[in-house]
């Protein structure tokens, strides 16, 4: 299924950060970086995470708590693996992925032979659906690159149904402990060097780690999730604490 395009990345030059770009270009700056790296980033993230990104989106799924012929939103979808996903072990369910990036989805189109994955271009903080029309909307990977989480919160709220869930996979900032230095270790210089490697693009590599290290501890992304309204809201820690799915109710 093709995807509409809605505006150019691909003409947006890189700004040039080597590390993190400041708020007002965050936007910019994310979307250009995911338009390059699109072609190699399924790849890049099995070899990132051991293969294990799979298993904590199956697991992602699994907490969403999805009815018999139900809907899922991926919201950040990417190339549609969790969309993807959520069809071929839920027959009956239908998915939809949003992205900020084109490129991104275009390189997931007819990426699952028989399953139809429908993508739209949107901005998290406004999704082209209406109120309470999803059994569960999901992201994967995709808060540490908003600005306004709480507001992202409240938009994947929003669309959800009552009593439906909003699900989010997301990495933690490594701990102050031997698995904490050794986590930033690997991610601050192994991972640049095989994205180098793989994507020909250090600079998207060297952010995405950069952006872990920013990121807020799982119990403020907690708090954040409580004060878009969701309730109920709980974590489960995975690789030895340097990922989280949180799991909210509406």
């Amino acid at each position: 299924m093709p995807v509409e395009k809605k505006a150019p990345t691909a003409e947006i030059a890189s700004t040039g950060h080597s590390v993190l770009p400041p708020s007002e270009e965050k936007p910019r700056y994310v979307n250009t970086m995911f338009a390059r790296i699109a072609p190699t980033y399924d790849l890049m993230n099995r070899l990132m995470t051991l293969g294990q990104d799979q298993r904590w989106r199956r697991e992602l799924l699994a907490l969403s708590n999805l009815p018999p012929r139900g809907t899922l939103l991926d919201v950040g979808t990417g190339t549609g693996d969790i969309g993807y996903a959520a069809m071929a072990r839920y027959p009956g369910v239908q998915a939809y992925g949003v992205d900020f990036t084109y490129e991104m989805m275009a390189a997931g189109v007819d990426k699952t032979p028989g399953l139809r994955l429908p993508f739209a271009q949107a901005d998290t903080y406004h999704l082209p659906f209406a109120d309470d029309t999803m059994d569960a909307v999901v992201s994967g990977f995709l808060v540490r690159n908003v600005v306004d989480r709480a507001a992202a919160f409240r938009e994947m709220m929003r669309v959800t149904k009552p009593g439906g869930r909003v699900v989010c996979l997301e990495t933690t900032p490594p701990a102050d402990t031997l698995i904490g230095q050794g986590s930033r270790l690997y991610f601050d210089t192994i991972v640049p060097f095989l994205g180098g490697l793989i994507s020909g693009d250090r600079e998207a590599y060297t952010y995405l780690p950069k952006s872990t290290q920013k990121f807020v501890e799982p119990d403020e992304l907690q708090r954040l999730m409580e004060q878009a309204g969701l309730r109920n809201v709980i974590y489960r820690l995975r690789m030895m604490g340097t990922v989280a799915i949180h799991v909210g109710t509406k």
